[in-house]
């Protein structure tokens, strides 16, 4: 689904849509008050956000397992496995499952640590207990209450924000940012700080502020030809810009889309008449057909934090609750 432009205005599209929006959003809160959430016998970290789209969820969640490694924590992610036939508990296995089986974020999760996908987040944390893992990072789980988390982190993309604030389908929130901010220990703000959110949130939640930067640059001085299925592919078109290559072309796909080989073939033939690279990024890279993926060129992207200290300091509160 690509988000459509009125999700960032308040104009009549999303006038005529609010009486769908409230429905949506009453049905969205009683799931929330009903919700019964299950105290597993392990910490439990969620990465989550407020809106449809993306927001930088999976490097955090990917930040997040790094750091937790490097504590002695043997982490273990879990994800519900959009886009995946797999309902789970099933661990991941990137030698063997594809986006097809499994969902595309789940395969990046697990080049960094045991990945698990499961429909029902309970099986899948005592699938994952089984395993050995003794602190647990929910992907995409802020709105699903199946566990009790000791950690809520809600990523906002800072020159998005919260769109025009209003709730599905006639703006980007699935539940009111009241709602969600209240279940939340902190927000992660990437990127500049186009709507002013810091000053919002002053006094109310601890703010962690940083940027997504490529992990190396290998473009610096080439000539590419772009494509980015994503949440917000202008995102990745902007990283490109800031890599000193020459961008000469831009193809958008809907977020998470199942790429079939003449679509890349077709793209490959663009890139080689404009003696181009062929570049995507890692979340899209996985989704290519497999005798295809050595062909084109990845930016990978991290997390930069601002402030690593604040970060540290609620890791550090698992370490002291353990």
């Amino acid at each position: 689904m690509r988000a459509p432009d009125f999700w960032q205005t308040d104009g009549i599209w999303p006038r005529l849509l609010s009486p769908i929006a409230a429905v949506y959003g009453w049905a969205a809160r009683r799931h929330q008050l009903a919700a019964r959430p299950w105290r597993a016998p392990l910490p439990v970290l969620s990465v989550g956000n407020l809106v449809v789209g993306g927001t930088g969820k999976t490097p955090v969640t990917l930040s997040l397992a790094e750091r937790l490694s490097r504590r002695g924590w043997a982490p273990h992610l879990l994800s519900r496995g959009y886009g995946g036939r797999a309902r789970g508990p099933l661990r991941v296995d990137p030698v063997r499952h594809d986006a097809a089986q499994v969902g595309d974020e789940p395969l990046l999760l697990a080049a960094a640590a045991p990945t698990w996908v499961a429909r029902d987040r309970t099986a899948g944390t005592r699938a994952a207990i089984a395993a050995g893992a003794d602190v647990l990072v929910l992907d995409d789980a802020h709105q699903n209450q199946a566990l009790a988390k000791d950690l809520a982190l809600v990523v906002v993309d800072g020159t998005q924000a919260f769109g025009n604030r209003r709730l599905l389908p006639a703006g980007p929130l699935r539940e009111s940012i009241t709602d969600g901010l209240a279940r939340a220990t902190a927000v992660v703000l990437l990127g500049e700080d186009v709507s002013g959110l810091s000053d919002e949130l002053a006094g109310t939640l601890p703010l962690l502020t940083g940027r997504l930067e490529p992990k190396k640059n290998t473009l610096r001085g080439k000539v590419v030809v772009a494509f980015a299925g994503i949440g917000r592919p202008q995102k990745f078109f902007a990283t490109l810009d800031g890599m000193d290559c020459e961008v000469l072309g831009r193809h958008t796909f809907a977020d998470h889309h199942p790429y079939h080989e003449h679509e890349i073939l077709m793209l490959l033939d663009k890139a080689t008449k404009l003696d181009a690279l062929l570049v995507t990024t890692a979340k899209d890279r996985v989704r290519l057909p497999p005798h295809l993926q050595d062909l084109v060129e990845v930016v990978e992207v991290m997390v930069v934090w601002d402030n690593e200290t604040a970060l540290e300091a609620l890791l550090e509160e698992l370490d002291n609750d353990d």
